[in-house]
């Protein structure tokens, strides 16, 4: 595998015109991402630099857009506000290097090749986490709107949400609520050609700049020019474990993130990405973008479609948003210092209402009470506890319930019978010889993947039937067979034996028959109680019930 992408020319139009749309783009969202995280816009470009140029080169979803997306810069403003709260001297360094963590974390994650494990989330997870950051992203994006400074948490903006509903800023007020009004209501035709986001921007500063002077507004203010210098990799050894925590939060995030992006690439573009690789990239992306002190990123979905609609089907296209996105930062900086944080905010509001997945929060309680319970549940403990624990317990929740409904189908899955029923579906002459043992014989079928959940199920069926003479065991229809049910059988077949009855082993074949062997169990009991064909079986219990010894054939002695 090639360490960077090559960069082809056959699409040179559509990649040159993609990366530059998704600049733009980009451009008022990395200043707005910084300016939220609290460690200042130029943050947000730098990271918007150097995770899309390094993404792009290094990434596995070759028409992809990174850089500072909200999820990541809602995690980022509670790193930046612990450490530096907890450390006034080194916590912004340390902070950088929780980003360098995290894209080192997620490099290994792609080493470890578990990208296809990654997205293996419950949607309902999804969601709720999603949504929640959203609905973060908005109640922190008020206090601004309105020309307050902004609240470092959802409490904290409740709280003081009153005053500033009663004491705004009526400049920065009337410039966000435009600012609302243009991004919601821009024409689409004129949104191909700039984009929305951009144009508030534009309008909303020169209306500041040229009509609002001295009203109090609160600007970007001076953000530096040229390159970045290195923020080396700061700890405190009392600290480790929450720079650890926070940088595996990040990673973990920023994968999900990032792969669910790849995941509608390759559904508009019909291509595969390459999920590993994909890891790696963005983890190279964001290891630099800490140690030059920009927010962490991800596959940003806005950006990526714009892209890809603009004609972008390359990682040139990533390379042009990103080396755009440089020229700016190294000489344009004066060009935003007098952007209101009010534009600012009125972009993040939209940003976070596009992230809430309206469509399942409509539909959730039509679709499952217990699913519209977990959603909302990630949810509410991503707003107001953390997204880790958030995750971990819907991940948790989720789970459960389904181990629970798989643990209940495959009850339904396991019959054990003495006499022939409806419920058991066997030939004629497979009732016949049922009803010729007259209830000595005891039937025991399982059918399909038998897990940790179905080994209640064996115990408590063999419980039922306590008189027989012979067991046979049919496990024609199992092609998986966890450990905890493989000891379930192994336990029922012992105890079997040990009360001195006769025990076949019926249609074990593949992994399922190595498990056996590897347990002993198949070794316990003579070739010919090992057939692959059940009426074979019932034949010779029936002969031996009725003191007939059967022969062993070749096909039993090869099993």
């Amino acid at each position: 595998m090639q360490l960077i992408n090559p960069l082809r020319f056959h699409n040179l139009r559509g990649d040159m015109f993609g990366g530059v749309t998704a600049a733009i783009v980009a451009l008022p969202l990395a200043l707005a991402f910084g300016v939220s995280s609290g460690a200042g816009a130029i943050t947000g470009l730098y990271g918007a630099v150097f995770v899309g140029l390094l993404a792009a080169l290094f990434g596995g979803t070759p028409s992809q857009i990174s850089g500072p997306t909200g999820p990541m810069t809602v995690v980022m403003a509670t790193v930046f506000t612990a450490l530096i709260a907890k450390n006034p001297d080194t916590g912004l360094a340390m902070a950088f290097t929780v980003v360098m963590l995290g894209g080192l974390f997620q490099i290994l994650f792609g080493v470890l090749r578990l990208g296809k494990y990654i997205t293996l989330m419950p949607y309902t997870v999804i969601s709720g986490f999603m949504s929640g950051i959203g609905v973060i992203i908005i109640f922190l994006q008020i206090g601004p709107l309105l020309g307050h400074e902004g609240s470092g948490s959802v409490v904290n903006s409740l709280r003081n949400l009153p005053s500033f509903l009663a004491n705004p800023n009526p400049a920065a007020a009337g410039l966000g609520i435009l600012t609302l009004v243009i991004v919601f209501g821009a024409p689409a035709r004129l949104n191909r050609v700039l984009p929305s986001p951009l144009l508030a921007l534009i309008v909303g500063t020169l209306i500041a700049t040229f009509l609002l002077p001295g009203t109090g507004l609160r600007l970007i203010g001076e953000i530096p020019t040229g390159l970045p210098k290195i923020n080396w990799p700061v700890f405190q050894l009392d600290q480790i474990k929450d720079m650890l925590v926070y940088g595996l939060m990040l990673a973990t995030l920023g994968s999900i993130d990032s792969l669910l992006t790849s995941l509608v690439a390759d559904n508009i573009t019909r291509t595969q990405h390459n999920s590993d690789r994909e890891l790696i990239g963005q983890g190279i992306g964001n290891t630099i973008a800490g140690l030059f002190g920009g927010l962490p990123g991800a596959g940003a979905t806005m950006r990526t479609v714009v892209n890809v609609r603009a004609g972008g089907k390359t990682p040139l296209s990533g390379v042009v948003h990103g080396l755009i996105l440089l020229v700016i930062v190294l000489g344009a900086g004066s060009l935003t210092e007098s952007i209101p944080h009010a534009i600012l905010a009125g972009i993040l509001i939209k940003v976070g209402i596009d992230i809430i997945d309206w469509s399942f929060l409509k539909r959730a309680h039509r679709i499952s009470l217990k699913a519209a319970g977990i959603m909302y549940g990630v949810l509410l403990l991503t707003v107001f506890v953390d997204l880790i624990t958030a995750v971990a317990v819907g991940v948790f929740v989720a789970n459960l319930l389904t181990v629970q409904k798989l643990t209940e189908w495959q009850a339904g899955e396991i019959q054990a019978t003495t006499t022939p029923s409806d419920d058991m579906p066997l030939s004629h002459e497979e009732k016949q010889l049922l009803l010729q043992a007259h209830g000595r014989i005891l039937l025991f079928r399982l059918g399909g993947p038998m897990s940790f959940g179905a080994a209640k199920s064996i115990s408590q069926r063999m419980t039922i039937v306590e008189q027989y003479d012979v067991l046979i065991l049919d496990l024609s229809d199992v092609p998986i067979l966890g450990v905890t049910a493989s000891l379930a059988i192994e336990t029922m077949v012992k105890e079997a034996l040990e009360k001195r009855r006769e025990v076949f082993i019926v249609g074990v074949s593949g992994d399922v028959q190595k498990r056996l062997r590897r347990l002993g169990i198949l070794d316990n009991l003579p070739p010919r109680n090992r057939l692959t064909n059940r009426l074979d079986a019932l034949q010779q219990a029936v002969d031996l019930i009725n003191g007939h010894q059967p022969e062993v054939s070749e096909s039993e002695l090869k099993m």
